[in-house]
């Protein structure tokens, strides 16, 4: 299995960015994908999650009301939509997926994650 993340770059504070994560398989509707990031010096942390078959998501708080996560089942492809960005949100971004959540995992654990990418830069300037 093979996620590749597209859509980083460089952006003013304020901007947006559209991250995308296209997975080489069919994503099977028991599966969960998320977005993680890791800043210089830190550790990951996490993002955004969606649960495939009913679309349900979970944000961290830091970028509540800012970032919105969806899917596109037909493309195999996650999207991060990333608004009001701030220079705190520079990091790598990383997508990662696991084929079957289980009740009993968490979606905002990386340790829940089976497959990663190889992540995107996201660089914003103030």
């Amino acid at each position: 299995v093979e996620l590749v993340e597209s859509g980083g770059g460089l952006v003013q504070a304020g901007g947006s960015l559209r991250l995308a994560c296209t997975v080489s398989v069919r994503t099977f509707k028991g599966s969960a994908m998320g977005w993680f990031r890791q800043a210089p010096g830190k550790e990951r942390e996490f993002v955004a999650a969606i649960r495939w078959n009913d679309g349900k998501t979970d944000y961290d708080d830091s970028v509540k009301g800012r970032f919105s996560i969806s899917r596109d089942d037909a493309k195999n492809t996650m999207y991060l939509q990333m608004n009001s960005l701030k220079p705190e949100d520079t990091a790598v971004y990383y997508c990662a997926i696991v084929p079957f959540l289980l009740s009993t995992q968490s979606m905002s654990a990386p340790s829940t994650y089976r497959y990663w990418g190889q992540g995107t830069q996201v660089t914003v300037s103030s």
